[in-house]
């Protein structure tokens, strides 16, 4: 999710096999610290499964320590930026990635050994696969590699656009962008503001960062660093590739439907000069900074008469005088009603809730685990309106996730894969359903759409679910040809605007300089988080959407299902969290599921009424761009 998303389990899971937090972490990982000595000298282990079984022991205990001051490093870095403590959230990832580095080069020397037991093979692999920017062993690598990464997180941290030539910080540029009242020219002054002031100044470090990274994939036995990202999904990257393809294709024609129609309103709406009937959407008339969601235009493209919904969420909380930490509470009390223990008292004492006043920080959401225990919070500034509170009960999927599978050893302290961690949450959030706000006291029950609104709800969804599809493929697309050199520094920003028009239809609304670096204007490109998780998180949370109400016995239409307040899906639920990633994650998706093959059947269910609409509405328009 755009939230999304994020979180921070341990900041060397971040950087070895990064969970909901590595969108707020930087990559972490030995440093020329004596006390890294372990990690970085030839480790003492015989080369046989008993060595690896002890070399494992030892390593998750390290590990585990480390990554407690460093989440706490990273978390005053996150919530107080300063050059203080850019430097120590440098120092201290530069330590983390040379360990992970580390230990991931003496695990491949175990990983082919005879007689390995089951478990250490599998945290063989995590160590080894799971890295997300890879140092080089050469002295002072990995100290450069983090302070990089350091400095793009918190260039983007400090961002800034402007509205009517006004200065304006990032969250409340994507607030604004999302507007419905604001002018095409207001729109298209933000998104090019944005992404020259935040972008550019950040290609060339990106692309020293590129380079470090695959010198250090290329010592773990890798072919560059995209393909080691790839290979953390218990299957051959080749093989993964295919998979996330398959799913794009079976959900492709409901997305193009849905271009189709909202293109149309667009033009409609802003006329031919603004919107062309045919071709590609101009980027910033979408409601969102990147065009990654649309839901924020509902309002200009609604169907009349079963698009009037009745309700807006943001104005049912601000009636009842809801705050941020009352739209926190909410969202406690959903995972409360399926059985999940009350969130501890540290959450609501060490959380940031809100954006200070007096300091800069990242506003992006993240859901963090600092002692690896019960030490969980959330980072957001939140605002009371429909997206934060839905961003809310996704991050606490996070922070559930991490508390159910805190038990595990150090190298399950991670999701069964990344787009579990993010699916969590989402599908949580499908149950947000109107019933759900009646059980919980925001929606009259005479307020609830009949029916016949059906349509417009499940509009409403698309605009959001599946207008995300193309965007949460294409930004790793992007990242594994930069990877691969397929795309040249000179070719990042071409790339990245061909991608987005290949893939969602968009076109920016001013033409792009040769030196611009749009990627760059985006959280997770700068904070180096893997993206396909997102992609992943879209399909799976309709699984276990399906899944959890088929648990609950429901009969009509999917789309209105909630499973508030039913414990049996919480215990099932809770069964699967509870693996983390000790088991590969087909396993862990037939145990929830009763499948082990991800698939979209379950949203094409779920947007099946939609999908006949669309069609309908769509006769005569040119599909495609």
């Amino acid at each position: 999710m755009k939230h999304t998303a994020t979180a921070l389990c341990a900041l060397v899971i971040a950087t070895l096999a990064p969970t909901a937090q590595a969108q707020s972490a930087h990559a972490a990982a030995p440093a020329d610290k004596a006390t890294a000595a372990p990690a970085r000298a030839a480790l003492p282990y015989p080369p046989n499964a008993e060595g690896a079984a002890a070399f494992i022991a030892a390593a998750e205990k390290d590990l585990f320590g480390y990554t407690v001051e460093a989440s706490q490093v990273n978390w005053v870095n996150s919530t107080y930026i300063t050059e203080d403590t850019d430097a120590m959230a440098a120092r201290i990832n530069a330590e983390g990635t040379e360990k992970s580095v580390a230990y991931a080069l003496e695990a491949a020397k175990f990983a082919a050994l005879p007689g390995l037991a089951p478990d250490v093979k599998r945290k063989l692999d995590i160590l080894r696969n799971g890295i997300v920017l890879p140092a080089p062993t050469m002295p002072g690598a990995a100290t450069e590699l983090n302070e990089i990464a350091t400095r793009l997180n918190s260039l983007y941290g400090k961002g800034k656009g402007t509205l009517n030539g006004k200065e304006i910080n990032g969250s409340d540029i994507e607030a604004e962008m999302g507007n419905p009242e604001r002018t095409p020219a207001e729109l298209a002054e933000m998104w090019a503001s944005w992404h020259d002031n935040v972008g550019a100044p950040m290609k060339d470090d990106y692309a020293r960062m590129v380079g470090i990274a695959n010198e250090g994939a290329k010592e773990l036995g890798f072919a560059d660093t995209g393909v080691m990202w790839r290979s953390g999904y218990d299957m051959s990257a080749a093989d993964f590739t295919a998979m996330t393809e398959r799913l794009w294709q079976e959900t492709r024609p409901l997305y193009l439907a849905l271009h189709t129609y909202v293109r149309k309103q667009l033009n409609e709406k802003h006329g031919d000069a603004v919107q062309p009937r045919t071709g590609p959407i101009r980027a910033d008339l979408l409601g969102n900074m990147w065009a990654q969601e649309w839901g924020n235009i509902y309002p200009l493209v609604a169907p009349e008469g079963s698009g009037a919904l009745g309700y807006d969420i943001g104005e049912l909380l601000a009636k009842q005088n809801k705050g941020p930490v009352d739209m926190v509470k909410i969202g406690e009390g959903f995972y409360s009603s399926l059985g999940f223990e009350k969130l501890p008292e540290t959450f609501w004492q060490r959380s940031q809730f809100t954006k200070p006043a007096d300091r800069e920080v990242v506003c992006h959401a993240s859901a963090w685990n600092v002692d690896n225990v019960d030490d969980i919070r959330i980072k957001m500034c939140i605002k009371v309106n429909a997206d934060d509170f839905v961003t809310i009960h996704h991050e606490l999927g996070h922070n559930y996730y991490q508390r159910a599978y805190n038990e595990q050893p150090f190298l399950y302290l991670n999701g069964a894969n990344d787009g579990f961690h993010e699916a969590i949450g989402d599908f949580v959030a499908l149950s947000i359903t109107p019933e759900y706000l009646v059980q919980i006291g925001l929606l009259d029950r005479s307020q609830v759409p009949s029916a016949d609104k059906d349509i417009g709800l499940l509009l409403r969804q698309a605009m959001d679910k599946v207008a995300f599809l193309p965007f949460g493929l294409l930004v790793d697309k992007w990242r594994w040809g930069v990877f691969d050199g397929s795309i040249q520094p000179a070719e990042y920003n071409t790339a990245w605007v061909d991608l987005k028009r290949e893939y969602q239809g968009i076109v920016p609304p001013v033409d792009r300089p040769a030196d611009a670096f749009d990627p760059g204007a985006k959280y997770h490109i700068p904070g180096n988080t893997p993206y396909t998780r997102y992609f992943l998180a879209r399909i799976l949370q309709f699984q276990f959407y399906k899944a959890a109400c088929d648990q609950a016995g429901w009969k009509g239409p999917l789309h209105r299902c909630s499973f508030y307040g039913n414990k049996e899906v919480g215990e099932k639920l809770n069964a699967m969290l509870e693996m983390g990633a000790s088991k590969p994650w087909p396993e862990a998706l037939a145990a929830f599921t009763g499948t082990r093959e991800m698939s979209a059947k379950p949203m094409l269910e779920y947007f099946a009424p939609l999908i006949e609409w669309l069609d309908a509405q769509n006769e005569g328009e040119t599909a495609g761009w």
